[in-house]
């Protein structure tokens, strides 16, 4: 049985390390999405791993992403919001500029890139989902 006080100093310990945590996993992202290792991610490294994976998450190669296919990188909203032609998939374009549209929400101060602060944000985080 786990006492009071274990679970107090385990809640604490999770607590305190959660910043490290979320710093550490914008470092990382940083190393995968950052090819010219300059400490930032531009839209075109951005770009360039939104099109990896999509080929990656294409199984049946049609060219486009179903919902399922999307595998929780999107919501079945946020596909229909993405989806022009309303015929419930996205096209590599389409996908792109879903990623294009949360790289600007990430970039507050307008630089071209993302930093590691920048991708720990929410919506940095929100672009993350589709480039992982």
């Amino acid at each position: 049985m786990i006492s009071r006080r274990s679970l107090a100093l385990t809640l604490t310990m999770a607590v305190l390390s959660g910043p490290v945590l979320a710093a550490s996993s914008g470092r990382n992202a940083l190393k995968l999405l950052d090819p010219d290792n300059d400490g930032t991610v531009d839209l075109a490294e951005a770009k360039k791993a939104a099109a990896d994976l999509f080929a990656k998450l294409d199984p049946d190669h049609d060219g486009t992403l179903d919902l399922r296919e999307l595998r929780g990188r999107l919501t079945a909203k946020e596909l229909a919001a993405a989806d022009p032609d309303h015929d419930g998939t996205l096209t590599l374009d389409e996908y792109l500029a879903v990623v294009e549209q949360r790289f600007k929400a990430a970039d507050p101060d307008n630089d071209g890139t993302l930093d590691a602060k920048e991708l720990k944000s929410r919506a940095g985080r929100a672009l993350l989902r589709l480039l992982k």
